[in-house]
């Protein structure tokens, strides 16, 4: 069991910056990566960024040079650095942790609850 705990939404103006914060519990040792994806009313979730164990990492096109997500392995921890937001970035920002299918873990996804996420014009 992994439990998941996203921070860092709030409501900015265009051009501004937050910084998304993904907490991760219980059987961390079989998270073998983990990543942000995001939901906008009326659109499907989609994946924003990800970043395996050993840092290979994953973006949207949309995203590309100006969010950055990085993970601290020691406090099982993932962040999303997201700059120059735009009025489309508006969406719930959802963590997601992989977890492998071994001997004490059950290979299934764990997602957040979500954190909103609004960029004004």
């Amino acid at each position: 069991q992994v439990q998941l705990v996203e921070s860092g939404g709030g409501l900015v103006q265009a051009g501004g910056s937050l910084r998304l914060s993904c907490a991760a519990s219980g059987d961390t040792f079989c998270i073998s990566g983990m990543g942000w994806y995001r939901q906008a009313p009326g659109k499907e979730r989609e994946l924003v960024a990800d970043i395996s164990r050993r840092n290979r990492i994953n973006y949207a096109d949309s995203v590309k040079g100006r969010f950055t997500i990085s993970g601290d392995n020691a406090k099982n921890t993932v962040y999303l650095q997201m700059n120059s937001l735009k009025p489309e970035d508006t969406a719930v920002y959802y963590c997601n942790a992989q977890t492998k299918r071994t001997i004490g873990c059950d290979g299934a996804d764990y997602w957040g609850k979500g954190t909103l996420v609004t960029a004004s014009a």
